[in-house]
């Protein structure tokens, strides 16, 4: 029976700024535009959090009883571990969505109500990343889906829900924080490149290869800050200072290119992951001080 520290360990905290991102930087644009509504932000940040979290149990779940994880470089895994079983880590992730489902009825009668469709295609999604008999996941489109859901969906939907009108900003934000959350993805799939093809795991950096993965993380990194400069064009030029968020990718990207592997490349999902919360945050505060 698992410990309450390896269920922590199992919903990977280092991967929760990818669910803050997305809220803090839909709300500075929604504070820009004099719209900031701040119960429905800490609402949609509970959503976030939570489908985050489901999503980690549900992959540690489809993954575990494939045996993809049983040789695993990364993060301890509650089934491929042997430290939960099956069946727990599946209630844990289904209770996890049935928080964001709750949350995000709230925000659905307050707002809009196609936003249940939203959320519903945004669970099945989360699903299937891994789960049922042809997972996405294993095709290639876990980058697609990511960009998709934790960068759109999650930015433009946070910004929505608070102004009820169509922001410009929130699509550029959406961009760049979209691209940094695949940015992760596509690392974690690097590392992973040498198990998940013995695996039968046909992730994207399987089938772009080792060169071409390290390529497609150096461009996400650069679109990230090209979304800066789009951010920046449509509300107020101070929301150039986000361009900070390059000076944690040094290190990152030098790692990358630089051709390291297996846990050699563990740190750059940290820095990835608080390139992305920097980006949220120094764009977002300067949305708010600027207006």
């Amino acid at each position: 029976m698992a410990t309450p520290k390896q269920w922590l360990a199992g919903a990977r905290p280092r991967t929760l700024p990818a669910a803050v991102s997305p809220v803090l930087a839909g709300t500075g644009v929604a504070a820009c535009a004099d719209g900031a509504v701040w119960w429905k932000a800490l609402l949609a940040l509970v959503v976030s959090l939570a489908l985050q979290v489901a999503v980690n149990y549900a992959n540690d779940y489809s993954d575990g009883i494939r045996g993809t994880d049983d040789e695993r470089v990364g993060p301890m895994r509650l089934v491929g571990s042997g430290a939960a079983s099956p069946r727990a880590v599946k209630t844990a992730a289904f209770l996890a969505f049935g928080a964001a489902g709750a949350a995000g009825l709230v925000l659905a009668a307050t707002t809009a109500w196609w936003l249940v469709a939203v959320g519903l295609v945004s669970v099945v999604a989360a699903w299937y990343y891994t789960g049922g008999s042809k997972p996405y996941g294993y095709l290639g489109l876990g980058e697609v889906m990511v960009f998709v859901f934790f960068g759109l969906v999650a930015v433009i939907g946070t910004t929505y829900v608070q102004t009820e009108t169509w922001e410009w900003a929130a699509l550029w934000a959406a961009v760049g924080i979209g691209a940094l959350a695949c940015a992760i993805l596509v690392v974690n799939n690097l590392r992973d490149i040498p198990t998940d093809t013995v695996a039968g795991k046909r992730t994207l950096a399987v089938l772009l290869g080792d060169a071409r993965t390290r390529g497609l993380y150096a461009l996400l990194v650069l679109a990230a800050a090209v979304a800066v400069v789009a951010v920046a064009s449509t509300t107020t030029w101070c929301a150039l200072v986000g361009l900070l968020f390059l000076a944690v990718t040094v290190r990152a990207l030098r790692t990358v290119l630089g051709g390291a592997t297996g846990p050699g490349l563990i740190p750059v999902l940290q820095q990835t992951g608080l390139a992305e919360l920097l980006w949220a945050a120094l764009v977002a505060v300067a949305l708010v001080a600027c207006r």
